[in-house]
């Protein structure tokens, strides 16, 4: 199992972050697309590191075309020498529609053919011939000489797919090169919902059963101190509700019997009162969704969870600053990363 940190969307601190990281002797670092550009933040780390693997976790794929994103994830790989990991998903309809002012509709089969399309156009870039693609959702049947970057040494980048519902899990069987879990998804769900759905798809397309990467993202409070602990459970207690809360997920909860409590919280949403909503998340809830403890008790509850199950773990937010002094990896975190990647045999590159 490789060992990787979320770093946060800022791209003015993206590129110390990477940078740390890699000499903690982190795997990987993912940018997650929030409230800023995650390729603008990655292409900044790419110039200050030379090892760390760096993905995006994920880019809305459907705020753009399969041709913008096909060129940023071609340019993201040369850029990076290599290293670089094409994470994308849908997001629900709500930000699509109303926030990105673009199309929705059948999320699964739009977002089958969009990673089929952007094979489609690497395939053009790298050997040549008439791109000519005519889906449901997307047509690219137009380019020329111009318009086609040079061959590249390293090929195209890996196309990771974030996923939860049983469609959009057998998609990523059947066309992606990984599954991005989101971190709501328990141990559980992934073990006896998810891979059941990916084999589905792995299946339907003649692929073998490690043909898709699986990458987890899991919530977790790892503190040494009651106040590290208590910062930290706050935190996650919030963010937690907060996806709870969102429909797209509701089978999460209800694989674990807590319908109810998306209920609760989504009414919540409605009612405008955010501040509310983590008192929702119970102790049950939290130590079944996060992995709680030590950094080294954290350690071996993630190795027991997805041990079996995942090819990279990603840490979140490894990163702390204070007002007078320089970043750091924060020492519990750290503790958890060395911890991790002694478990695992070493960090892989």
């Amino acid at each position: 199992m490789r060992i990787d940190a979320q770093i946060g969307s800022d791209p003015t601190r993206a590129a110390q972050r990477a940078e740390l990281l890699e000499a903690a002797g982190c795997d990987g670092a993912w940018i997650s697309e929030r409230i800023h550009d995650p390729f603008l933040g990655l292409a900044l780390a790419a110039a200050r590191t030379g090892r760390l693997t760096l993905g995006t976790s994920i880019a809305v794929a459907f705020a753009r075309n399969p041709m913008t994103t096909a060129q940023l994830g071609w340019d993201m790989q040369l850029i990076s020498g290599g290293r670089f990991n094409l994470g994308v998903a849908s997001l629900i309809k709500a930000h699509i529609t109303r926030r990105f002012s673009m199309p929705w509709s059948e999320p699964a089969a739009r977002m089958r053919e969009y990673v089929e399309a952007m094979h489609a156009i690497w395939d053009v870039w790298e050997s040549g011939g008439r791109l000519n693609f005519r889906g449901d959702f997307y047509q690219h049947t137009f380019t020329n000489p111009m318009f086609i970057p040079p061959p590249s040494p390293y090929g195209r980048p890996a196309v990771h797919l974030g996923a939860v519902g049983p469609r959009m899990t057998q998609t990523a069987g059947e066309v992606a090169d990984g599954l991005l879990c989101h971190p709501l998804t328990t141990a559980s769900y992934l073990n006896e919902v998810m891979l059941t759905n990916l084999r589905t798809g792995l299946d339907s397309a003649g692929r073998p059963s490690g043909a898709v990467q699986i990458t987890v993202f899991p919530f977790l409070i790892a503190a040494e101190t009651s106040e590290s602990f208590d910062v930290q459970a706050r935190e996650t207690r919030r963010r937690i509700a907060n996806g709870a809360s969102t429909p797209a997920y509701r089978a999460i909860l209800e694989h674990h019997g807590w319908g109810e409590a998306h209920n609760e919280l989504l009414s919540l949403t409605k009612q405008g009162r955010w501040q509310d909503m983590p008192a929702v998340i119970d102790d049950e809830m939290l130590r079944t969704i996060a992995a709680v403890g030590t950094p080294a008790e954290v350690a071996c509850t993630l190795l027991a969870r997805y041990g079996d199950l995942a090819d990279r773990l990603i840490i979140t937010a490894p990163i702390t600053a204070s007002d007078d002094g320089p970043a750091v990896v924060h020492p519990d975190l750290q503790k958890l990363m060395d911890t991790l990647r002694r478990a695992a045999g070493g960090a892989a590159g």
